[in-house]
């Protein structure tokens, strides 16, 4: 038997990142920490913490990976490398090199702080704080790597610094381009949802594959897709490509190609879903269609041209979900009043309905006639929104074979 000093050192490498255990963090809109933590916990993964806008995880290498591929509601997958105090840039520059940056970043990476946020730090600016932390980096893999130049030829390894009351937070980027790039929406209509919020959202809700569910404002499709891709168990990140995957130094490729074998042996594409997108636009339902078409779930979906005047469905017991104008331009608020006022008329029209909608309107009760069973305040970027559901009744339980009697009063419908 070969002893571990004979192995080349490459291999030794690829064991050591495959033992090692990491804090991973997953930023996610804020108000929504509780849907992304679920989902964590729902992939087997243990939560250490859950602070505004981001939820921290542990776990090896094969939990970053799994997380890019399948979490719908977080922003990216970051690796945290350090947390620290600093006051002063002196301070942030030698915390910063006293970090192991070498069992991170081989010789050859190519690094940066490719973003810096700082709210009510004494540290403040983000380029200075940006600078001072890679000139840190550069003096401790010096003395490590015992070399003066760094090519930065290799694999990226851009970084997230997070300061906040003076406390920092160093991590690298996983993910590279935003989880709610999932490679299906190229065509966009005007003020879109984005793709993590619209999963965020349906997870909210108590909608599964065998219900309803229409979106009157469908735009580019997003809430539909996202939707149908659940109702398929179709991982989120199957279509797209993440910086990780050229860190061989600390996630081996055999995780990669296990994690997508995984997901694609998860996928169920039998049974019937009722998903269907209206808008008034017929050319943004014509993007909505390719768009579902990119993902792989245009056949679990109907879109239809139609205004929300025109909103009905014969069936019971189903959900709206929608994002409808919130009257961004000055000019569109007048016409606020009596669109709401429709959709809480179209709403009422439907038996036995559940009602979702996410709106920065502040009237939006108001003119939809009705006052939310509850409300989420959300922010949609820096957009303050708020998440209202207008409960309808469950449905009645299906009766086993043999089974008779009047069944009890159908109860609220609850997530």
């Amino acid at each position: 038997m070969r002893r571990m000093a004979d192995m080349p050192q490459s291999f030794i490498r690829r064991k050591n990142a495959l033992n090692k255990e990491y804090t991973w963090i997953a930023p996610c809109h804020f108000g929504l920490e509780s849907v992304c933590r679920k989902e964590i916990q729902d992939l087997g993964l243990t939560v250490v913490r859950v602070e505004d806008g981001r939820v921290f995880f542990q776990g090896g290498p094969e939990a970053g990976v799994r997380a890019n591929l399948f979490l719908r509601t977080a922003e990216r997958v970051l690796l945290l490398v350090g947390e620290f105090y600093a006051v002063t840039f002196d301070e942030l520059f030698d915390r910063t090199r006293s970090l192991p940056w070498e069992e991170y970043l081989p010789k050859d990476a190519k690094f940066w702080v490719a973003k810096a946020s700082s709210i009510k730090s004494q540290l403040f600016s983000p380029s200075d704080i940006q600078s001072i932390m890679k000139k840190a980096i550069v003096e401790r893999l010096r003395m490590v790597y015992r070399i003066g130049w760094f090519p930065e030829t290799g694999a990226e390894f851009p970084l997230r610094v997070f300061l906040y009351k003076d406390d920092v937070t160093v991590a690298l980027d996983s993910s590279g381009e935003s989880l709610h790039k999932r490679g299906y929406r190229t065509l966009t209509a005007r003020a879109p949802i984005s793709e993590t919020l619209a999963a965020a959202l349906i997870l909210l809700t108590p909608w599964k594959r065998d219900r309803i569910l229409v979106d009157p404002f469908c735009g580019s499709g997003t809430f539909p897709i996202e939707a149908a891709m659940m109702a398929m168990n179709m991982a989120p990140g199957m279509n797209r490509e993440f910086l990780g995957e050229k860190w061989t130094n600390l996630l081996p490729k055999k995780i990669w190609y296990d994690a997508v074998n995984e997901a694609e042996d998860l996928i169920d594409d039998t049974g019937e879903t009722d998903i269907q997108g209206y808008d008034i636009d017929g050319e943004v339902i014509r993007d909505a269609r390719e768009n579902a078409r990119a993902a792989g779930v245009d056949h679990r979906i109907h879109f239809q041209q139609r205004p929300v005047s025109a909103l009905s469905h014969p069936k019971k017991y189903g959900f709206l979900i929608m994002n409808p104008p919130y009257g961004e331009r000055l000019e569109d608020k007048a016409a606020l009043p009596e669109l709401y006022r429709t959709i809480g008329e179209r709403f009422a029209a439907l038996d036995s309905w559940s009602c979702y909608m996410i709106t920065a309107y502040e009237d939006a009760e108001r003119y939809f006639g009705r006052k939310a069973d509850r409300n989420r305040k959300i922010y949609n970027g820096m957009m303050k929104t708020y998440f209202y559901s207008f409960l309808g009744p469950k449905p009645p339980k299906r009766r086993r074979p043999g089974e008779t009697g009047m069944r009890p009063e159908h109860r609220t419908e609850e997530p």
